[in-house]
């Protein structure tokens, strides 16, 4: 009798599902698919900034500052490597990581901010050859600036942060 109510139940659930009825879902878009080609040219393989034991603190999202918690993912990159498109993706305006930045971090503060695979992003410390326009995986965006000449000794790389602010790593 049980299996029989459980039957009535669940039957006609399944035979309306979408996978009867022809409908598919078009996952070409899924963002949990989405991988981010090589950013800087020196790291192919999108190395991550681990901590460094200068007191600059880690890379990883979510590590601990000053004034709360890191919003982006570091990627190791040499003052001056050229930085690279990750994807197609569109040039949407300036970013800067600072709002009120010291005369030295003025040195580092810019950025892009792009579109593309249904994503938004803001890429700190590089240097843009341009601001606006469109670009193909792997083409040139800019240039790393001289992280040096502002934090001695830290390991070199680029802020990548979503403008949601949401967790990228799993983009890498």
């Amino acid at each position: 009798m049980r299996v029989t109510i459980i039957l009535a139940v669940l039957l006609p659930a399944v035979l309306c599902g979408d996978h009867l009825s022809g409908y598919e879902e078009d996952h070409s878009h899924d963002l949990s698919l989405v991988k981010f080609g090589q950013l800087c040219s020196g790291n192919p393989t999108n190395r991550k900034r681990g901590c460094d034991g200068h007191g600059w603190g880690c890379g990883h999202y979510g590590a601990r500052r000053t004034h709360g918690r890191h919003k982006g993912l570091d990627i190791v990159c040499n003052d001056g490597a050229v930085v690279y498109a990750p994807f197609d993706l569109k040039l949407d305006g300036p970013a800067a990581a600072y709002r009120n930045p010291t005369a030295l971090q003025t040195l580092i503060n810019d950025g892009v901010r792009f579109s593309g695979e249904g994503l938004c992003v803001e890429l700190f410390y590089v240097k843009p050859d341009r601001y606006r326009g469109s670009l193909k995986k792997g083409q040139r965006i800019g240039r790393l600036l001289p992280m040096q000449k502002v934090y001695r000794r830290i390991t070199s790389h680029t802020h990548v942060q979503m403008c949601d602010e949401s967790n990228p790593t799993n983009y890498f």
